[in-house]
C-alpha cells in the first residue's frame, strides 16, 4: 500500500493486488455483515450465506488442505479459537482472497488505484479494531477477564496447571497489572475513533496485540489464530503510512500528514452517514461500558452462604456403608480436603468422575437448602442436583455431611451407599494469597 493515496496517485501492479487480496480476506474474516442481522428478513440470507460457507470450507478441507492431518472437520463451540475447523476456515478465506484476487485483477487491470475502497476498508478496520480493543479492555479495567486465583487453585500444585491456566492466574494476580492492560487496550480504542490521532492508535495497537500474541502463542492459549489476525489487522493499518512513519522514527526526515483517513466527501449524505457510523460506534462503546460495570457491580454484590463459609475443610472423618476409610495415598477417590468458594463453586481432592475435573481436583457448584437443611451438589451451575447430603454444623469450624451417594470406589458400582463425611476447617495458608509488595528486598525471596 502507499501513504500518500491521493486522487492522481496511480498505485503499482503488486499495491493493486495486494490490496484487492486483503480487501477480500478481510471483508471474509470480520463478517460486517452480520451487524444487519437486526434487519427483518436479513437474517434469513445470512443464515443461508453461512450454511454455504460452512459446507464449502468443510468439503476444501476435506479434499484439499487437512489441517495438522485432520480430514473431517466440524464446527464446535467450546472456548476454543484454534479447532481445526478454525483453522480451515482460515486457510479457505486465504485462498479465497488469492483466487479473489487474481479474477479481481483479469477483471479491472485498468484500474489506476482503488483510495475511496482503502478508505473505507481503513475505516471498517479502525471501528473494528476499536470495538474489539475497548471489549477486552473494559473488562480488564474492571478486573474481571481474569480473576485473582480460586482457593481451589491456590491448592493446586503448579506442576498440575496448564500453560494457559498458569498465564491467567499470573494476570488476575495482580489487580493493577490487569488495569493498566485494560488502560492500553481502552486507548487504542479511543485514540482508533478519531482522524488525528489513528496513527497512534495503530501503533499502540499493534504494540498491545503484538503482546496478546506472543502471549497466546508462548503459553499455548487457544486464541492464536484470533490474535494472529487482529496484529494483520493493525499491520495493514500502518502498511498505508509506512513512509511517513519511517521517516518520523527512523530515518530522521520531516513525514508527511496523514491523507489516509482524509477523503473528499463531497456529498451531503456521506458527510450525514459518517457521522451517523461514527455515533454508533461510540454508542457500542458506551453499551460495553454500561454492561460490564453493571456486571463488576453483580459481582460484588454475591453474599456468602452463612453455614458455608468460604475456605479450605479437611476430611477428619469419610464413613461409606458404616466403612471408615482411612486417608491413604493410594486412595483417589476418598475426599482429601474440600475448598468452598465465594461464589456458590467449590472443589475437592478427589479423582471421582462425577465432579468437573480441572487439573486434578473436582470442582462442583452448590445451593443449599436451610429448611432441611440439605446441600445440593452441581456439576454446574443450573444443572440438575448430581447428589444431595444433610448437613449439620457442631461448632463454627466443623461440618458434618450425610445421605446417599454413589461411591465408585466400591464393588456396589453406581448404586447409592450411605456416607458421613466430617469436614473440619484447615488453618492452611497460602501465601500467594497475601498479595505481598515490598519497595525494599534485601534479599531476593
Amino acid at each position: 500500500m502507499t501513504d500518500t493515496l491521493q486522487p492522481n496517485n496511480s498505485w503499482t501492479f503488486l499495491q493493486k493486488i495486494l490490496f484487492r487480496f486483503f480487501f477480500i480476506y478481510f471483508i471474509l474474516y470480520t463478517s460486517p455483515w452480520d451487524s444487519l442481522y437486526i434487519i427483518p428478513g436479513i437474517d434469513y440470507l445470512i443464515d443461508v450465506y453461512y450454511k454455504g460457507f460452512d459446507w464449502a470450507v468443510i468439503k476444501a478441507n476435506e479434499h484439499f488442505f487437512r489441517v495438522f492431518a485432520v480430514k473431517h472437520v466440524t464446527q464446535v463451540f467450546n472456548g476454543s479459537g484454534d479447532t481445526s475447523y478454525a483453522w480451515a476456515t482460515n486457510y479457505f478465506m486465504l485462498v479465497v482472497g488469492a483466487i479473489g484476487a487474481c479474477i479481481w485483477s483479469l477483471l479491472d487491470m485498468k484500474r489506476k488505484s482503488y483510495r475511496q475502497l482503502n478508505y473505507l476498508l481503513c475505516l471498517f478496520i479502525r471501528y473494528s479494531l476499536a470495538l474489539i480493543a475497548f471489549g477486552y479492555g473494559i473488562q480488564k479495567v474492571f478486573g474481571m477477564q481474569m480473576s485473582f486465583p480460586l482457593t481451589s487453585q491456590l491448592a493446586t500444585p503448579l506442576g498440575d496447571l496448564l500453560p494457559m491456566r498458569f498465564s491467567w492466574l499470573f494476570i488476575g494476580y495482580s489487580t493493577p497489572y490487569q488495569v493498566f492492560s485494560g488502560v492500553m487496550e481502552v486507548l487504542v480504542a479511543v485514540l482508533l475513533l478519531y482522524r488525528r490521532t489513528a496513527t497512534m492508535g495503530a501503533l499502540i495497537a499493534t504494540a498491545v496485540f503484538i503482546n496478546v500474541m506472543m502471549l497466546n502463542l508462548c503459553y499455548d492459549i487457544p486464541v492464536k489464530l484470533y490474535s494472529m489476525n487482529l496484529v494483520l489487522l493493525c499491520l495493514y493499518l500502518l502498511a498505508n503510512e509506512w513512509r511517513r512513519i519511517a521517516c518520523f522514527f527512523v530515518l530522521n526526515r520531516p513525514a508527511a500528514t496523514c491523507s489516509v483517513y482524509d477523503y473528499p466527501l463531497t456529498k451531503k449524505w456521506m458527510r450525514i452517514t459518517r457521522v451517523i457510523i461514527k455515533l454508533a460506534v461510540v454508542l457500542l462503546l458506551g453499551k460495553s461500558f454500561y454492561e460490564n460495570m453493571q456486571y463488576a457491580r453483580e459481582n460484588k454484590l454475591v453474599t456468602n452462604h452463612k453455614d458455608f463459609k468460604p475456605g479450605v475443610y479437611d476430611v477428619t472423618q469419610y464413613v461409606v456403608n458404616k466403612d471408615t476409610l482411612p486417608p491413604l495415598m493410594t486412595d483417589t477417590i476418598r475426599w482429601k480436603d474440600l475448598i468452598i468458594e465465594n461464589n456458590g463453586m467449590g472443589s475437592i481432592n478427589t479423582s471421582d468422575t462425577m465432579f468437573r475435573r480441572r487439573y486434578g481436583r473436582g470442582y462442583f457448584n452448590f445451593d443449599v437448602d436451610t429448611l432441611h437443611p440439605i446441600i445440593n451438589f452441581k456439576k454446574r451451575q443450573g444443572e440438575a442436583n448430581i447428589f444431595s447430603l444433610h448437613y449439620r454444623l457442631p461448632d463454627s469450624n466443623t461440618i458434618q455431611l450425610w445421605g446417599e451417594m454413589a461411591h465408585p470406589g466400591l464393588a456396589s458400582g453406581q448404586r447409592n451407599d450411605s456416607i458421613f463425611i466430617e469436614l473440619k476447617r484447615s488453618t492452611r495458608h497460602f501465601q500467594l494469597a497475601e498479595k505481598q509488595f515490598h519497595w525494599l528486598s534485601e534479599a531476593n525471596r
